[in-house]
């Protein structure tokens, strides 16, 4: 039976490579929301980021129900911010009688603070599209993020910091 494996982190803690380990490791299917309104919009969503960023989940989960039944396992990367949309994934899959697993990216801020002033500088020298994390980002982006609970943690994988 296919499963899907979620990440769970704030920006920039490293979901994005763990996922592409778990792709590899599972055969699986990975799917990202940036990867999506990256290509469509590049840095310019502006006010309307958050609608793109709402569609593409939507449509990814109505994707990964194909990929799915076919067999081959799927790996989400996007953060899972909330304990509501860890709760509504969970929901949305186990509905279907298809098994999750959440892997926490646990970060201290220190080692988080370096790694945006680290992407940002790759950014700025066009080694890779990803977004570019400002003061005002990362700041709302904390105050979003919702740590899971040890009850929703199937795997934690935390800095080495």
């Amino acid at each position: 039976m296919p499963k899907v494996y979620m990440m769970c982190g704030k920006i920039c803690s490293g979901k994005s490579t763990h996922a592409k380990m778990l792709r590899k490791a599972h055969s699986a299917v990975l799917l990202s929301v940036d990867e999506i309104t990256l290509a469509l919009f590049g840095q310019d969503a502006g006010e309307k980021h958050g609608e793109y960023v709402a569609r593409a989940e939507r449509y990814l989960y109505q994707k990964s129900l194909e990929i799915l039944e076919t067999g081959i396992n799927v790996v989400l990367d996007w953060g899972f911010w909330t304990k509501s949309e860890r709760d509504e994934a969970r929901q949305f899959y186990g509905s279907r009688g298809i098994e999750t697993e959440l892997h926490y990216i646990e970060i201290s801020n220190a080692e988080w603070y370096r790694r945006i002033r680290q992407r940002n500088e790759s950014i700025r020298e066009n080694q890779t599209d990803a977004y570019y994390v400002d003061d005002g980002l990362a700041a709302k982006f904390q105050a979003i993020f919702e740590p899971p609970a040890e009850a929703e943690i199937d795997v934690r994988i935390a800095d080495s910091d």
